[in-house]
């Protein structure tokens, strides 16, 4: 479940529990909608937790210069 789907989960749950006035035997809406908020708001935090490590950038390292004056490993400069 990506970004999307999290914030129509909140969505879905905020209109169910703040918007609608059913009765359905058996199904406490308001308690479904609350439930859809919270699964919403821990995909969102799970999602923005690793989109975050994902980020990470590996600065390039030294190049090293051997006594020729040839590059030899390191950043390669492509």
């Amino acid at each position: 479940m990506g970004l999307g789907g999290c914030i129509i989960l909140i969505a879905v749950g905020a209109i169910l529990t703040f918007a609608t006035d059913w009765d359905m035997q058996g199904v406490n809406l308001d308690l479904v909608g609350i439930i859809f908020m919270i699964v919403g708001l821990i995909g969102v935090a799970t999602f923005s937790s690793i989109a975050k490590r994902r980020r990470v950038v590996v600065p390039p390292t030294t190049p090293v210069v051997d006594e020729n004056g040839q590059q030899r490993g390191g950043y390669q400069g492509y």
